[in-house]
């Protein structure tokens, strides 16, 4: 069913948006299926009993957790906020640290009562999109402090973990990572205005489910050309700047899509590329690596799509690779000299 608006354009029924909004989130949801259906099923593989043992610890560290990972948060970015003009005010360590508690204190309670990694991001999803929203209103970079207080706060718990313990919790902690990286809540609302059959909707559909897939190979090539490149947290093989590789590969795909369906680089220009400026000569990731990437998800997205859908994206992708290419970004300096230069 649909609508007319005052201009006597046909737009989706309200039921229908409701109905696109969930499909997308579910589809985004089944990655954590595809990524976790090892034959062991290692996300299961604590008993109930366990689990709750598990989740108790954690809760009972949660709060000093989250107090150490402001103060790493802060040695890490509190030069960001002068050199980047932001306005200190918008920060509030008080408010991060209460939204970071009381996200996990959910995410281990579920894990406790074993709700599944693909239920609980639909469980979660508009939570984090609030969080997301509120310190993304009026400056996005603000968004860098939350997302990195919530990104240690789930390093410091797992680091209290053994390594089979790890490999279950840190499933349900990339739920946390990618909701709050990434604008899906915004894309999913905006995918609801669209007709169920239109272009821009049907390539969403088509791409979202093997975004993770394109991610995954994008951060392996990567780090097959520069084995011995290390950036703040180690070589890009090690799993936690692996993991962060991959999921910047899907930002950057979700970005993109957002774009297309707002018919604007404004989520590019404002949100995205000031964050990279922001955050990645301080971990000491080199623009090159960034340039690769984005060619290496034009390649991808050559395969997979249709002539017709990339003529979608096509525009928003060539604005994405300019902002980032060597004339913005000389290959010639150091990354400390580019943090200067940007």
């Amino acid at each position: 069913m649909s609508t007319k608006d005052k201009r006597g354009n046909s737009q989706p029924s309200q039921t229908a948006k409701i109905a696109t909004a969930r499909k997308l989130s579910k589809l985004w949801a089944k990655k954590y299926v595809q990524q976790h259906s090892t034959s062991d099923k290692t996300w299961q593989s604590n008993s109930p009993g366990l689990r709750a043992v598990i989740a108790q610890r954690l809760l009972d560290s949660l709060r000093s957790v989250t107090i150490q990972a402001w103060a790493k948060t802060e040695a890490l970015l509190c030069q960001q906020i002068k050199r980047q003009g932001i306005n200190y005010r918008l920060i509030d360590p008080w408010q991060i640290t209460k939204d970071t508690y009381s996200i996990y204190e959910k995410v281990l309670l579920a894990y406790a009562d074993q709700v599944i990694p693909e239920r609980l991001c639909l469980f979660l999803a508009s939570d984090l999109g609030r969080i997301r929203h509120n310190y993304t209103a009026i400056d996005p970079r603000v968004i860098a402090f939350v997302s990195m207080q919530f990104h240690y706060s789930g390093q410091l718990l797992l680091k209290s973990l053994s390594p089979q313990e790890q490999a279950t919790v840190s499933v349900y902690f990339q739920v946390i990572d990618d909701c709050l990286y990434m604008p899906l809540q915004r894309l999913y609302k905006t995918a609801a205005n669209y007709d169920h059959q239109s272009l821009a909707l049907v390539s969403l559909r088509q791409i979202l489910p093997d975004q993770a897939l394109i991610a995954q190979e994008i951060a392996t090539r990567i780090s097959d050309l520069h084995p011995h490149y290390h950036c703040y947290s180690g070589s890009l093989v090690n799993p936690t700047v692996k993991s962060a590789s991959i999921r910047d590969v899907e930002m950057f795909q979700i970005y993109l899509w957002l774009c297309v369906l707002e018919r604007s680089i404004a989520p590019i220009q404002q949100e995205l590329f000031p964050l990279c400026v922001m955050l990645y000569p301080t971990l000491n990731v080199g623009w090159e690596l960034v340039r690769q990437m984005i060619h290496l998800l034009g390649l991808e997205f050559g395969k997979r799509l249709s002539q017709q859908q990339i003529s979608l994206v096509l525009p928003y992708f060539k604005v994405l690779w300019e902002m980032f290419s060597p004339e913005v970004f000389p290959e010639s300096l150091p990354v400390a000299a580019l943090e200067n230069s940007a």
